[in-house]
């Protein structure tokens, strides 16, 4: 996909000027959370909504964990969000554990609380090891259960996509047909898993387009909170570490101020690169922390609406 021209006025406005001067904050955002499993941890993602909460996100999303083990927290936590805010929800919902008819149930459900958009998911299986296999009785896979969400009510349904290619797909082309089947089977927007370079996010769109695809794809930002932990989760969902990253992170365990510097930094020049070539969407990953992907938008010039 070639650069229009008001993108390459913009990409060369980024060289000339100081990188985040004058951005019109024409941008839109949401935030994932997670589940949490203790009364200290739901005041933190508590604090971390109402934070972000003037920053008027499309929506915000809580999480599921693998094999629907956080079933009930998820469901908790989306219906708090939506009685006591203006932010809309998305629930995560997943294949894995469970029969068609209970997951129509907890669709059912979110829609009856007025839950309107659910991120539809294949899902992680408990056991790692042993690898994904459908429940009998249950959804196959993700474009399966979006077919079937697209019955129950008209959801809005956000999918994953993979700039790095799935784990468990064969290859690219594998990856991409089967994220064409979740666009056809009805999916409303695509959230890549976290990258770390923007030409990885570029090249993906590219590859996504010329396979058919032209579904709105928005980049997932991951801000770094601990390197460890992001080495970790890299490992599980493919995404490759830069080799200049580790060094920027080196001797800063003992030092989170400083450290919570660094990530804002590298995450922020991130997402103004991909300002430059044309993205007006991000999705953050926010860990449960407000401050990081708060002052990432705020960079990219988003300000509390009132």
């Amino acid at each position: 996909m070639s650069p229009t021209l008001d993108q390459m006025r913009e990409a060369q406005r980024a060289l000339e000027a100081p990188l985040f001067s004058g951005l019109p904050g024409d941008i839109d955002v949401s935030f994932e959370f997670f589940p949490p499993k203790t009364e200290k941890m739901a005041e933190t993602l508590w604090s971390s909504v109402k934070t972000l909460e003037p920053l008027d996100p499309r929506f915000v999303s809580v999480t599921y964990g693998a094999g629907g083990s956080t079933r009930e927290r998820t469901h908790d936590a989306v219906r708090r969000i939506v009685a006591e805010t203006g932010i809309p929800a998305a629930a995560h919902l997943t294949c894995v554990q469970a029969t068609r008819e209970e997951v129509d149930e907890v669709a059912r459900q979110y829609w009856e609380e007025g839950v309107r958009h659910i991120v539809a998911l294949r899902g992680d299986a408990p056991d790692a090891q042993a690898g994904y296999a459908p429940h009998p009785g249950g959804y196959e896979n993700a474009a399966d259960l979006i077919a079937g969400l697209t019955k129950i009510a008209d959801f809005e349904i956000s999918v994953a996509a993979y700039p790095e290619v799935h784990p468990d797909s064969p290859d690219r082309q594998s990856d991409l047909d089967n994220l064409k089947r979740k666009f056809d089977a009805g999916a409303t927007r695509a959230i890549t898993q976290f990258f770390f370079e923007p030409e990885c996010f570029f090249d993906f769109r590219d590859k996504a387009a010329a396979a058919g695809i032209d579904g709105e794809i928005v980049p997932g930002i991951m801000p770094v909170m601990s390197f460890a932990a992001v080495q970790k989760m890299s490992g599980l969902c493919g995404t490759a570490i830069p080799d200049w990253m580790e060094g920027l992170f080196d001797g800063l365990d003992e030092r989170p101020a400083a450290r919570q510097l660094v990530s804002a930094t590298i995450a922020a020049e991130m997402c103004r690169r991909l300002y430059a070539g044309g993205v007006r969407q991000f999705h953050f990953y926010t860990l449960n922390r407000a401050e990081l992907s708060y002052a990432i938008c705020h960079m990219l010039g988003l300000r509390p609406k009132a």
